[in-house]
Order: structure tokens, then sequence, then C-alpha cells
């Protein structure tokens, strides 16, 4: 059998490479039928030299945008010293890593993994060992309270706990030790709380959902409750964090300091994977050798990258930036009320914006935006989510909401 023939480098056009994919790629995505060749800042490039404006940032894995120059300096600096030694040694860059994210989200101790969901796997097991090493909950009856509509990842364990039937169907059997209540009900969590519980783990705004910000006072009485029952308060955000909302973390709008906080995404720069668990000192501190671990978690690339993303938020630039620039996101998508959308949720750089279904689905106006020159993306039914990074200019965040008017407006 002779081997497939391909056609030289660059030559491929879209057609061809999506056409390509089909048959040697899972089919584990659906995106958009857009070929991405190049980017910078806040667009990207397709192979034939169509330009984006890119309204997703990589679910706020690029909240710096494209190729950040000062990341993309930093990668490369590290590139040309060293890359990886495993924990098995220490490497030089992990050290100021830490310490820096400690000091920027308020608490005391860093677990380095790589992606978000190797972060929330990570602080499920975190939270069980402290319940039996510190709270005293028998042998294997921790539980973990989670919230209906959650997205944490799609490892086994966390589809365990979603309420997407999409992601649940057919990957069982699931792992328990999760109780599911609705978000923003802290009467239904108070009630699932009990002796075996080791914590809470939410999303301080929900992104999968749709972007669904809780009523105020939500994130402040999870706090409370948590701390008068004993369990831990985890905030993923993965999504939320790092400069998106307009403070440096969500739970900020509320003056809330988690236990554990899970990171991930934009803590990368768009460059490598990066997260990490931060919590409390008694929190992290009942790991011991052996219990945890991760190959490339820390690896002196990844900390290199992560010590420049903070060294970026704490600047609070980027934090003014999408408070500022979300107030013309949000004055924009008011104005679109009644004109195609029925309803939007927004914080800082990020909504969740829902389009009269009659208009079309959330797939068919981000492939409509795509012809416009605009990237975003559908969450579900009619809701598409925007979130730029957070580098965009006012008069480019004018634009794209220009080109979704159109699109709600003329239709196919």
């Amino acid at each position: 059998m002779t081997a497939p023939t391909r056609d030289p480098a660059g030559t491929r056009t879209s057609a061809d490479l999506i056409r390509a994919e089909e048959p040697v790629l899972a089919h584990n995505y659906h995106p958009l039928p857009v070929v991405v060749a190049r980017a910078e800042g806040t667009w990207v490039e397709d192979v034939e030299g169509r330009r984006y404006l890119d309204m997703l940032a990589g679910y706020s894995a690029l909240n710096f945008g494209h190729r950040n120059p000062v990341l993309i300096e930093a990668a490369h600096r590290q590139l040309d010293q060293l890359t990886l030694t495993s924990r098995a040694f220490h490497n030089d860059k992990l050290a100021e890593f830490a310490e820096r994210l400690a000091e920027l989200t308020g608490l005391d101790m860093v677990l380095p993994m790589n992606t978000g969901a190797e972060a929330v796997e990570s602080g499920i097991k975190v939270a069980r060992k402290w319940a039996y090493d510190v709270k005293g909950v028998p042998a294997d009856r921790a539980t973990i309270v989670v919230a209906a509509e959650n997205f944490h990842g799609r490892t086994t364990t966390i589809v365990s706990f979603s309420t997407d039937e999409t992601a649940r169907a057919g990957f069982g059997p699931f792992t328990p030790g999760f109780r599911i209540v609705p978000y923003n009900d802290l009467a239904a969590l108070e009630a699932a709380v009990d002796e075996t519980t080791a914590a809470v783990l939410i999303e301080p705004i929900q992104g999968e959902a749709g972007v669904i910000i809780p009523d105020a006072g939500y994130l402040a009485g999870v706090r409370e409750l948590t701390t008068r029952k004993g369990c831990l308060f985890i905030a993923d955000e993965i999504q939320s964090g790092l400069g998106r909302t307009g403070r440096t973390l969500a739970v900020e709008h509320e003056g809330v300091v988690p236990d554990v906080l899970l990171l991930g995404k934009a803590l990368g720069g768009g460059i490598v994977p990066v997260s990490a668990v931060v919590a409390r000192r008694e929190v992290l501190g009942v790991l011991h050798p052996g219990e945890h671990g991760s190959t490339f978690g820390g690896n002196p690339l990844a900390a290199a990258v992560g010590t420049a993303v903070v060294e970026l938020l704490e600047t609070g630039e980027f934090q003014r930036r999408a408070t500022e620039l979300g107030v013309i996101l949000r004055d924009a998508l008011t104005e679109l009320v009644g004109k195609g959308v029925v309803g939007f949720r927004a914080r800082g750089l990020w909504a969740g914006v829902d389009v009269d279904p009659a208009i079309g689905t959330g797939r068919e106006i981000s492939e409509r935006l795509m012809r416009e020159g605009v990237l975003a993306k559908d969450t579900h039914g009619s809701t598409i989510r925007l979130a730029p990074p957070l580098t965009i200019t006012a008069d480019e965040l004018r634009s794209a909401i220009g080109a979704l008017e159109k699109v709600l407006t003329q239709g196919a």
C-alpha cells in the first residue's frame, strides 16, 4: 500500500484542510469552517489571507491577545535556556511563579498543573484529602456540592457531575460523591451541605452555560455558608479569572476570598497550557510526596510564561481595560435588545447574548458573523458568547457589535 500523497506545505486551501481533517481527527469538536494560519493581537488570518476579528479569545485563554510581545519574549528567552526537567528536580523558574501567583490571588500555596480540567481534578483530590485529614470525614464518604449547568471540564470524573447530557451520555459509570443543586440558590446549597461535605465547587460566573451571572450577594453567601458549615469554597475561575471581568478574579466583585482557587487558560498566555490550584496553606498542605503529580506541571517554560502573565496583571492595566471597554460592550448590546437580541448578560469583556430563535441558532449566527469577518461561538440554543482579547480597541469592539447588528437585521 503506497503512502498518500500530500500537497506541499502552504498550498492547501481552507476547504482542502477541513476535508483532510475529517478521516483522521476524532469528531469531538464542531469548529466553524475557518482555518487560521496566522494571528496577532485581536486579529487572526486564514490560509487564504482573510482577516477576522477574534471575539472568542480561546475561551479566555488569549486574554492578552495573540502573540502578546511581552509573553512571546518571555517564552523565547526560556526556550533558549531550559524547557523541561519534570518535578523530579527543582528548576530556577518555579519558585518565582508560585510566589507571585500566590501574592496576586491573596492565597498561600500553588499546585501547578497544565490544563483546566487537571486543575479541577486536582482541586477535587485536595478537597477530599482535606476532608479526611482535617475535617475528619469517615473514609470514602466525602461529598462535594456543585451547581447545575456547570462546566468544569470533560474528564470522566468531571462529567459525572455535569447536567449536560451531551457531555455525559455514553461515558458512565460515573464517579460518586457529588451533589448537584441549582446555581444561584443559597437555600438549596444550604440544604445539600452536611457533615460529609468537603467542598462547594462553583464557577463565580457560569461560562459555558451562557455567561450566567449570579445575583448580588450569592458569592458572599457561599463564602459565609461554607465557613459556617466547615467546608471549603472552591472557585473555578479558569474562564472568569485573570482580568476577564474587570477584576483579577470574578470573586473580587463581592470581596470574597475562596479557600481554593482554580486557574488556567489565560495563565498560559495563549502559548503553553498552564493551570494551577491556589489555596490556603492548611488546605494544600495536606498533600505529601507521591500523592499527586504531573510530569509537565510547573515546567520551566510554563513557569516563565506564567510569571510574565502575572506581571501583566500586576499592573492593573488589563483589569482597567476590561472594565472600561465592558461599558462600551454593555451599552452596545443594550441598543440591540429588541432588534434581534432578546437579552444578554455581561460583566467586563464577557457577554452571553440571547438571539431571537426566529432569526437563527447560535451556530447560524456565528457562521454569519464569520462571513462578516468576526469570530464568535455559540453556547446553547440561540445564545452566543463574546469574550474578545482584553487588548481589543474601542473601535474594534464597536465594529464587532456592528457586524452582529448587521447579521441580526439582515438575516442570512
